[in-house]
């Protein structure tokens, strides 16, 4: 989309021109700055620190539960634990936040990524990001299911995010 970079600037078919990436295509989720803070009790100016992969989770999580039939609200002091293979970090190197605020580190790490669907909930399960690159969700999945069988949760909320927001990802993929 051309909210995150101008293709034609990056774009080259041939795959050795460096600084180039030798793809046009990509699947991108529309309007990822957008989010209802409001209904996650967060103020705007944390989320305007927030990376969208973080807001996605939060939204995605809620649906999933709602999809399943389980009130988010039922959640709340449950041994449930919440795993997220995460590995983009390019919100961090697009968002240049200042000044510095309370919000600036909290809204880029990882493990506020999956923090906040524990914090958010109330869950008193294990909490953790995953990143092992591409790996990242299904090592999500093993380390719920491993959380499951050993009786650590009593349920698991496993997601996978991916945010691109940068063309430097694809320049670098491709190189």
């Amino acid at each position: 989309p051309l909210d995150r970079w101008d293709v034609d600037a990056f774009y080259d078919p041939d795959p050795t021109v460096p600084g180039k990436m030798y793809t046009r295509w990509g699947g991108f989720v529309d309007h990822v700055q957008e989010f209802d803070h409001a209904f996650f009790g967060i103020t705007p100016r944390e989320a305007r620190n927030m990376d969208p992969q973080q807001r996605m989770l939060l939204e995605v999580t809620w649906e999933a539960l709602e999809h399943a039939g389980i009130p988010p609200s039922t959640l709340a002091g449950s041994s449930a634990s919440v795993f997220v293979g995460i590995c983009s970090t390019d919100y961090g190197h697009r968002a240049v936040i200042e000044p510095i605020n309370a919000y600036s580190g909290t809204g880029v790490a990882f493990s506020v990524a999956a923090g906040r669907i524990s914090y958010t909930l109330g869950l008193r399960g294990p909490c953790m990001a995953v990143d092992t690159a591409c790996s990242s969700s299904l090592v999500a999945v093993h380390q719920a299911c491993r959380a499951l069988e050993g009786g650590e949760s009593e349920l698991a909320i496993v997601a996978g995010v991916n945010a691109i927001l940068v063309a430097k990802s694809h320049v670098f993929f491709s190189a």
